[in-house]
């Protein structure tokens, strides 16, 4: 029982530091209001955050999906790198979306916590993508004098832009990621040239 405790006042504390986070700003919220809110005491809390900093970085990777994301490996290269662009945590909702400004905000204020927090949500749809470009490469698909890393900022730069200035509009993630990935192969993908019937011969006369 102490277990299924333990894990529920984990889940509190998650979505009590969201709400919080979210209303007040992530200075504006402080860890007794953390507890207060939660209704769990803050020397538990501290038994499974460090600190606030350690709060902030799971509420980010819960509201992100980064503790279960799906596999983007269909076989599919060009649809996996799409869906890998266009994917977005299905339970995110409003307070995901006000917490955002102000942990874009406070990680520009604090140059440690934001080089964590761009290492934790960047680097596994970067990893994912190095894999899947990598298999287009030995596939066939793709030049295969492509410059990896470069290409991981062509594929996600557009992304982040729009997630952080566009997100909210009538523009979806999918049809985005779409028209990148699009763009993309049309770049730096292998055109296949059908081969040419072969050519009938002339009977002698």
């Amino acid at each position: 029982m102490a277990r299924t405790r333990s894990v529920s006042a984990h889940r509190k504390v998650l979505d009590a530091a969201l709400t919080l986070f979210a209303e007040r700003g992530i200075e504006g919220a402080s860890m007794d209001a953390v507890a207060e809110q939660s209704g769990v005491s803050k020397a538990t809390i501290y038994k499974h955050w460090a600190d606030k900093d350690a709060l902030i970085l799971e509420v980010m990777a819960d509201i992100n999906g980064l503790n279960a994301r799906p596999s983007f490996d269909t076989g599919d290269t060009r649809a996996d790198v799409c869906a890998v662009l266009a994917y977005r945590n299905p339970e995110c909702g409003e307070a995901h979306q006000k917490f955002m400004p102000h942990c874009i905000a406070y990680s520009a204020r604090n140059p440690e916590f934001g080089l964590a927090w761009r290492h934790m949500v960047m680097e596994p749809p970067r990893r994912e993508l190095r894999h899947l470009l990598r298999l287009g490469m030995e596939r066939g698909e793709l030049v295969p004098d492509l410059d990896i890393e470069s290409s991981l900022s062509l594929l996600l730069g557009p992304v982040l832009y729009w997630y952080i200035f566009f997100k909210g509009t009538k523009d979806k993630p999918t049809a985005l990621a779409e028209r990148v990935v699009d763009a993309f192969w049309r770049a730096f993908g292998v055109r296949r040239v059908a081969a040419k019937p072969a050519r009938k011969k002339l009977r002698e006369p």
